[in-house]
């Protein structure tokens, strides 16, 4: 494990995760470490003397942020120019605060610190014991977990043009840091009426990229743009054409898909879906077309109460949509609702059922919302699993407030439940890093597709019946208002797993 400096005032708190990666070829067995957490010094005195290299080197770095804000000006609009002045004041706030200028203020004056507060030579030692079982987990997730990436965020932030080579760097970067979570990202660009542009691979078919990106085995599924990303002269259906012609030659088409339209409203927006989807199959008759919706047209209704009409969806889209993908937020706490949406997709002509969560379902439901419980968080992808869908679709990981500078406060959006549409964070907001920080939202929707693959697994030996019997029995989860708030049961569940199957198979 490295070494890490965390820096901390007297009377202050910080948290720590450990997330312990297991390397496939780790041979099963029980390992035992721990993490040491030393407390370094003087305070006063430390501060007073000469700064050592790395945090000169941190120095460096912030006031060079400042400086990366403050001067780039020209041709600014007023707004960006405020929005550079509060990054900037933000980046310069962070210097005068920091441990070297600690002894020479504090919020009412100079430092007044009792003697046993500013020496320290105190260690906390954890001890950690793994447990390696002789289960692999899958190298490309049991179930589709596809997250929206905000293009235009990317942008505005890291100040990168789009369609340049900075941008198509800072794109890679993302795609290959998120695809260590077991998430298939999609990236995004919203237009009128909900509209919505999504590719996987901002590289054209044609490209060794696409490829590369493609047949990546941890991606589970990745999205096909109806239209050119980067302009190219051709018109859509050019492109079209020629992309999907390409694509249908790949052993990896069986994860295309298309995302066209964000929950649409009216007549006219399923017309719009109509009309794509019909373009797309000409060239494609076994693409798959995906539509998220929570309701049928508000404008000739498909039935005389909403459930109803919610329900009649699919007949009203079939051929043109594929994948059917609906609101948590409509089942509520219904789950035998769940059922009888099931009973309306037709799997032997290849539909499949996925579910997402969007500013609701709210508490105590499963969600993704800060101040909701960890297991809260967790228990978004055993509730997916319960009501038997097939995927998951989250529309934003990287959707704050706009900013121009990397290194900006993070805000979260107006009008939206704190934490909702963002999954991560840009590393300069707290270092010199260039590499994202991953909440821990982030890190228990990672730990919530692990423990799908262990109901998979006893599934596949005993039932999926078994399965649900499972979770209820150790208490893990019973439906989106019972659930365990305590991670015993999980241990248990994971146990039991590995037991039963364990033992089945050496008899």
């Amino acid at each position: 494990m490295p070494l890490t400096q965390l820096n901390l005032y007297p009377g202050e708190t910080t948290a720590i995760w450990v997330s312990v990666d297991v390397p496939n070829a780790q041979p099963p067995g029980q390992y035992e470490g721990e993490v040491i957490i030393t407390a370094t010094g003087d305070v006063a005195e430390s501060t007073t003397q000469f700064l050592g290299k790395s945090e000169r080197h941190q120095l460096y770095r912030e006031l060079k942020n400042y400086l990366d804000v403050v001067e780039p000006i020209d041709g600014k609009s007023p707004d960006e120019l405020v929005e550079r002045v509060k990054s900037a004041t933000s980046s310069l706030r962070k210097v005068l605060l920091s441990p070297p200028f600690s002894d020479l203020f504090t919020d009412n004056g100079l430092v007044d610190m009792m003697d046993e507060d500013a020496i320290t030579n105190y260690s906390i030692r954890l001890k950690l014991t793994l447990t390696v079982w002789d289960f692999v987990l899958p190298a490309t997730p049991s179930l589709p977990a596809v997250i929206g990436i905000s293009d235009t965020v990317i942008e505005d932030r890291f100040g990168v043009e789009h369609g340049s080579s900075k941008w198509y760097e800072a794109l890679d970067q993302h795609f290959k840091w998120l695809l260590q979570y077991k998430i298939s990202p999609y990236f995004c660009r919203w237009g009128e009426n909900m509209r919505v542009l999504t590719y996987t691979c901002p590289w054209p078919a044609d490209h060794p990229k696409s490829d590369e990106y493609f047949s990546d085995p941890r991606l589970a599924a990745y999205a096909v743009p109806y239209s050119p990303v980067v302009s190219c002269g051709d018109t859509d259906k050019d492109y079209l054409q020629r992309e999907v012609e390409i694509l249908r030659t790949k052993n990896h088409w069986r994860k295309a898909y298309f995302y066209l339209w964000d929950e649409p409203l009216n007549v006219e927006h399923y017309h719009g879906i109509r009309n794509m989807a019909s373009d797309i199959h000409a060239y494609a008759p076994d693409a798959r077309i995906m539509t998220t919706y929570y309701s049928g047209p508000n404008d000739s209704p498909l039935a005389p109460n909403n459930f109803e009409a919610f329900l009649k969806v699919p007949e009203f889209l079939r051929p043109h949509t594929q994948i059917y993908c609906t609101s948590e937020w409509v089942i509520g706490n219904r789950e035998d609702l769940a059922k009888d949406i099931i009973a309306k997709i037709q799997p032997e002509n290849g539909e499949e059922w996925w579910t997402y969560v969007c500013m609701g379902p709210s508490d105590p439901h499963p969600n993704w919302h800060l101040g909701m419980r960890g297991t809260q968080h967790r228990a978004v992808m055993w509730r997916v699993w319960k009501e038997g869908g097939t995927g998951f679709l989250y529309w934003g990981a990287n959707c704050y407030e706009k900013a121009t500078a990397p290194s900006a406060e993070i805000n979260f959006r107006r009008g939206l439940p704190p934490g909702d549409g963002v999954l991560y964070y840009p590393g300069q907001v707290f270092s010199s890093s260039q590499e994202p920080v991953a909440s821990l939202r982030l890190e228990r929707l990672l730990s919530g597709l692990q423990d799908i693959e262990y109901f998979k697994l006893y599934a596949s030996r005993f039932g999926r019946d078994e399965s649900l019997r499972l979770l209820e029995k150790t208490g893990m989860y019973q439906g989106p208002e019972q659930y365990t708030h305590e991670h015993m049961p999980i241990d248990v569940m994971r146990g039991e797993v590995f037991r039963t199957c364990h033992s089945e198979s050496n008899t």
